[in-house]
């Protein structure tokens, strides 16, 4: 599954539905994955920014599934830190670090990916 939309909050929502659909059945951890994802595009780089998000399932039998979300700010990298009881954000990281097998960037010239990948079922 392929998804190219403009990063707004009303689509955080929308894009959990159609990974559900496209996955064909519940899958708490990649919604959340995607969901935290794209809201932190909407909250580094701000509302309306064009991303691509993937999602597919490994080919090779063992369930695992992958998530990439594009946007196009090479530079805004993803950091990894420990928020605060208190604090009102700096969990998104967090909490892809601790449900993915493992993540991380690729970053192009013009744009970069965050990538997860999650077990299988």
């Amino acid at each position: 599954m392929t998804v190219s939309l403009l990063a707004f909050p009303k689509e955080v929502p929308a894009l959990r539905h159609a990974v559900r659909e496209y996955l064909g059945g519940p899958c708490a951890d990649v919604q959340l994955c995607v969901s935290e994802m794209l809201s932190n595009v909407i909250r580094h780089l701000g509302e309306g920014t064009p991303v691509t998000v993937t999602v597919r399932v490994s080919g090779d039998g063992d369930g695992r599934t992958w998530v990439e979300v594009t946007d196009p700010d090479p530079r805004a990298l993803p950091v990894l830190r420990q928020a605060a009881g208190d604090d009102e954000s700096g969990r998104g990281i967090a909490l892809l670090d601790g449900l993915a097998l493992c993540w991380g960037v690729r970053q192009g010239a013009a744009s970069k990916t965050v990538w997860c990948v999650l077990a299988g079922g």
